[in-house]
């Protein structure tokens, strides 16, 4: 099979370079020249200064909601640069306010008026970086992978150092962005030149209307605007690297409070722990286009809490990463199996059982050297206790010193959205017993023609205790997918998954064990012109099915359908339905009190889900789930409400309930999920937001309160206060404290440049 895999993924390369090949014959075309400014640039908003008048405007058409149609306002969007920066100025003429909602940090959304600037600096037409701007100052900085085809391509908690003013006047709004050479990463050519990809974008909230530079077509689906791979190429002449040091200290103090049951076992004791640390963070420009970051002490503390789930299935949850340090060109580490599957999880690192490990240190060096896109991280986490044990007696709270290592490497072949790329993890435990997991793979992305995609990956696992065989079946994983990753039009996939019985990547994902999968998906969309008030709509049939090796039973068949409807007012529309077969040759428990024995089942169900212009004061998602589900019935609804009352005041909730019956069983299993966060932005600097969740699921009640102080980049000042609340108090004997666990903590990091 591994063979037979290998050859297509050749033949097929092989096709798909000669196409390309006869596709560009004629050379690719010149790429524009960008501007040196001529003279000083002062940051205040206003574009004004007399450089600005030998940039070219870029000129921007109307992607939505009518793409082509015409602009509903005028832009006048420049950029030029020198050896320091890279300037961008733009002027919104608009005879309405612009609609403004927010001043906070990375929250992207189309709820607020807008302008990015995007530059795929590495002219690799897969990755870029992207810089927005809102008409209140707020700024979001955005790292785009995989040539932004899928939403988890784009990284908003990516950031670096940049600044950017708006100024408002009787015309409209104006910005200027100021972007550091020494914050961009690229690769000079033979002659010194350096070629990037531009992107640009004005939103107008009012009318959800995305003017685009260049023009662009959303037949890619959401990221089109943001696509690396149709960016117009410039050209920047005597660009160079300053190759920066950021040094960043840190200082931290805390206290911590736990409630532990007293010796007699009639009550609770609360104990106190006062703690203080220091660390710090460094970040080298090796080259151009290679950094090498450190990390001592390392601490997350200042890190979002994650948001609550309930879990419906027999298989883990995902979180995502949310930690700045592991954040940084995410693409270079990324090796994918679909889904979340992957070799590389980086909240293995640091994080078990639900909490926190402390990281001694750690280094990482990513980039690219000659070609070759290099991401290696090495990292060692400290010998922990988790405090306290649930278990008692039973438990062993404590975690082994740990080292984690990844090497990955890619490179682009065939063209310019093809790679191939090799990977190696590796996870080693210091002490407490003599733990090992070694992850080798290799795999490869080769752009047939078009938007025709072939995706190949295969890796090999070797474990502690495991029969580890150089290349056998039982520890391997591969896919093999063929997709056509547009959306506009006819798409489809092909794919072909396989998990052996002792695959384990020791610091990946793997969401199911020792199987194979085929999965194949046909859709189709179109885009209807005015004066159709209908902007996009179609739908889909998607199939999965998946074996256990052991026997080469059918353990889940899967069919899903579903229509979308978009509006050109944002309105959006979808209705799906589905259909499972599961054939369980174990339970599992949703609570104490229910859950789905082992059997074979056949269960459908229906979900719709309506979206409202996000552009409204009050907008929301409303999802609903109704259906059988195994051998019970089910009910489910979400709806996540935003409200906006003033550009420094947002809420945002999450409601969800579950109700599932087993009547056969006289089991019932219920669940609500309340989820909202208040946000307070006195300023672009000063932010208080405050995250409180409840599962009942889970009888966890949480409270995450944040309060940040950012005068400049760099400099940032937290007050973090954590608590969880018991929700079952009278349920155990003796009465359990109102709190689980406090932490109250300070962070200072201020980072000196040179």
């Amino acid at each position: 099979m591994l063979r037979a895999a290998l050859f297509l993924l050749l033949l097929v390369a092989a096709r798909g370079a000669a196409a390309q090949g006869l596709a560009t014959a004629g050379g690719p075309s010149a790429p524009a020249v960008a501007v040196r400014a001529s003279g000083p640039i002062e940051l205040d908003g206003r574009p004004d200064e007399a450089a600005w008048a030998a940039a070219r405007p870029l000129p921007l058409v109307q992607q939505t909601p009518t793409y082509g149609g015409a602009l509903p306002v005028e832009t006048d969007f420049r950029f030029l640069y020198d050896d320091e920066f890279v300037y961008v100025g733009v002027r919104c003429l608009d005879d309405r306010p612009p609609i403004e909602t927010t001043f906070r940090r990375d929250n992207w959304s189309d709820n607020d008026d807008q302008v990015a600037f995007g530059l795929d600096t590495f002219n690799d037409r897969e990755t870029m970086v992207v810089f927005v701007l809102y008409s209140t100052g707020a700024r979001i900085d955005a790292m785009m992978a995989n040539d932004a085809r899928q939403m988890e391509d784009a990284n908003v908690d990516w950031n670096t150092f940049w600044d950017g003013r708006t100024d408002r006047d009787a015309d409209g709004w104006s910005a200027e962005l100021r972007i550091p050479i020494s914050s961009l990463r690229f690769e000079p050519g033979p002659g010194g030149e350096v070629v990037m990809g531009v992107n640009a974008y004005r939103y107008l909230a009012r009318t959800q209307s995305l003017m685009v530079y260049p023009d662009v077509p959303p037949d890619w689906g959401f990221w089109s605007f943001m696509k690396p791979s149709k960016g117009e190429r410039h050209a920047f002449s005597g660009l160079r690297s300053s190759r920066p040091i950021y040094f960043t200290p840190y200082a931290t103090a805390g206290l911590g409070q736990a409630w532990n049951a007293n010796a007699a076992g009639t009550g609770y004791e609360r104990e106190d722990e006062i703690t203080r640390d220091l660390g710090f963070d460094v970040k080298v420009g090796l080259t151009s286009n290679l950094t090498f970051d450190a990390t001592v002490n390392t601490d997350f503390a200042q890190v979002e809490a994650d948001d609550q789930q309930v879990n419906l299935t027999r298989f883990s949850l995902f979180f995502p990463e949310k930690r700045q340090f592991f954040l940084e060109r995410t693409s270079n580490f990324t090796f994918s199996f679909g889904e979340n599957d992957g070799l590389f999880y980086s909240r293995r690192i640091g994080i078990s059982g639900g909490g926190e490990v402390p990281i001694l240190g750690g280094a990482r060096l990513v980039g690219r050297i000659g070609g070759l896109d290099v991401g290696l991280l090495t990292m060692q986490s400290a010998r922990h206790r988790h405090r306290p044990c649930e278990d008692g007696a039973a438990c062993d709270p404590r975690i082994p010193s740990t080292h984690f290592g990844v090497l990955r490497l890619k490179k682009q072949v065939w063209n310019a959205n093809s790679y191939v790329g090799a990977a190696v993890t590796s996870r080693r435990e210091e002490n407490l017993g003599s733990g090992w997991n070694t992850a080798v793979g290799a795999d490869a992305l080769v752009n047939v023609a078009g938007d025709d995609y072939l995706q190949f990956a295969w890796a090999q696992t070797y474990a502690d205790g495991l029969a580890n065989a150089a290349l056998g079946a039982a520890n391997h994983r591969l896919r093999v997918q063929l997709v056509r990753a547009r959306e506009i039009g006819f798409r489809y996939e092909a794919g072909f998954n396989r998990a052996g019985r002792d695959y384990e990547p020791g610091i990946g994902f793997q969401s199911r064990e020792d199987y194979t999968q085929a999965r194949g998906v046909l859709g189709w969309s179109a885009r209807p012109g005015e004066p159709s008030p209908v902007a996009n709509h179609g739908g889909s049939i998607e199939s999965n099915l998946y074996w256990r090796n052991a026997d080469r039973s059918l353990e889940t068949a899967g069919i899903e359908a579903g229509y979308m409807v978009g509006l050109r007012r944002n309105w959006v529309f979808t209705a799906t339905g589905l259909f499972t077969r599961e054939d369980l040759l174990e339970g599992f428990d949703l609570s104490d009190d229910s859950g789905v024995p082992a059997g074979r089942y056949d269960y459908a169900a229906l979900r719709g889900e309506i979206n409202l212009p996000s552009s409204w004061p009050v907008s929301t998602t409303a999802t609903v789930n109704v259906g059988s589900f195994f051998d019970g019935r089910r009910v489910g609804m979400m709806l996540t409400p935003r409200w906006s009352p003033s550009p420094h005041l947002r809420i945002t909730g999450g409601w969800g309930a579950e109700r599932i019956e087993f009547p056969d069983r006289g089991q019932t299993f219920e669940s609500i999920l309340l989820r909202t966060t208040t946000e307070l932005t006195v300023s672009t600097r000063i932010t208080l937001s405050a995250l409180v969740q409840y599962n009942s699921a889970a009888d966890a009640l949480s409270a995450n309160v944040r309060f940040r102080f950012n005068p400049r980049e760099g400099n940032d000042f937290y007050l973090v206060y954590n608590e969880g609340f018991h929700t079952d108090r009278y349920g155990s004997v003796p009465t359990l404290p109102v709190s689980s666990t406090r932490t109250v903590l300070l962070k200072y990091a201020y980072t000196f440049l040179r």
